[in-house]
């Protein structure tokens, strides 16, 4: 792979890792602030929150799905580009799923929801988008 091809493929890969930072800081922000939200602290310490019981499992659910994109941050770096890309198309796609059931009613929370989902809708569209800058397939046959 010649050096313009491989950073391209940095260069995309970096692009992707990004963007999934900037998804998890919205996130967190947008979970911080929540805090200061009143009621909001009272209500989670009753373990029941806006009808849904607060069990280990639910947590270790969420755990799982915080995890996708933390850890598409590492992955978009490290993984080669086919999985990479299916890997990003695949992890966004079920991020913005869990976004678009979360049920959110408040103007700051649809706010960062729409921010966070326009991220991800940019990671599907970015990785639909991506070449291989180094087919597989090179031509040995030379023109005379």
């Amino acid at each position: 792979m010649n050096l313009q091809k491989q950073i391209l493929t940095l260069e995309m890969k970096a692009k992707l890792s990004t963007l999934w930072m900037f998804y998890l800081f919205n996130t967190i922000f947008r979970d911080i602030h929540e805090f200061i939200e009143p009621g909001f602290i009272e209500k989670a310490m009753t373990g029941t929150f806006n009808g849904t019981q607060i069990t280990e499992q639910l947590l270790l659910f969420g755990g799982f799905v915080a995890e996708v994109p933390i850890a598409m941050v590492l992955l978009s770096r490290l993984l080669p580009y086919g999985t990479n890309r299916w890997a990003n198309i695949i992890a966004a796609v079920v991020t913005l799923s869990f976004e678009i059931n979360n049920g959110t009613t408040d103007l700051d929370d649809t706010f960062h929801m729409a921010i966070e989902m326009a991220a991800l809708c940019f990671i599907i569209w970015s990785t639909w988008r991506w070449r291989n800058p180094a087919p597989k397939y090179y031509s040995t046959h030379q023109e005379a």
